[in-house]
């Protein structure tokens, strides 16, 4: 039995921009200033009753904008090309990867693309082309699937992408003429 190493042909982990991490972090580390500001001078004029109704507001206003900065933080995505298949995860939003088979997919080819345009950003994103799942740049792989959907995975290596899902439609083709 192969290991997921052993069977790895190519892997490419993506987060979003750094200074987009940067910013949004920096909006969250405001938020909570403000919120502590706003706390401390109700805290001074205001009975007990208003203070836990503000205390209360102020705890939401601090965990919400932290959570989004951390869930950025987080945000990756992971593609790997084994010889089973296509493996892509956004993570945290995708625990386990979604894969796909040889079989699943028809055609496929680098190309570049214009995220805002073609697909309205960055993200897991709809658009007429169909779904896709980028960060950065305006580089992909195109895949055709069987019932027609297509999906672009951004990349920054999209022609070692696409040369490595050919390396493995010619491992499935070896395989199939062998049995």
């Amino acid at each position: 039995m192969m290991t997921i190493q052993e069977s790895l042909v190519f892997r490419e982990v993506q987060r979003f921009a750094l200074w987009l991490r940067a910013a949004i972090v920096l909006v969250a580390v405001a938020m909570v200033a403000l919120c502590w500001f706003v706390l401390a001078k109700t805290a001074s004029e205001q009975e007990a009753a208003q203070v836990f109704v503000v205390i209360s507001c102020v705890a939401l206003m601090v965990i919400l904008p932290v959570g989004i900065a951390v869930f950025f933080l987080m945000l990756k995505l992971e593609t790997e090309v084994r010889r089973d298949g296509l493996y892509i995860r956004f993570f945290p939003i995708h625990i386990r990867y979604r894969r796909f088979t040889r079989a699943d997919i028809v055609r496929h080819f680098a190309c570049s693309y214009r995220p805002i345009r073609d697909y309205g950003g960055w993200g897991i994103r709809f658009g007429p082309q169909g779904k896709a799942y980028n960060v950065s740049g305006n580089r992909g792989v195109q895949l055709v699937f069987r019932d027609g959907k297509r999906l672009l995975i951004g990349s920054q290596k999209a022609d070692e992408l696409a040369e490595a899902i050919g390396a493995i439609a010619e491992t499935s083709e070896v395989a199939t003429n062998v049995q």
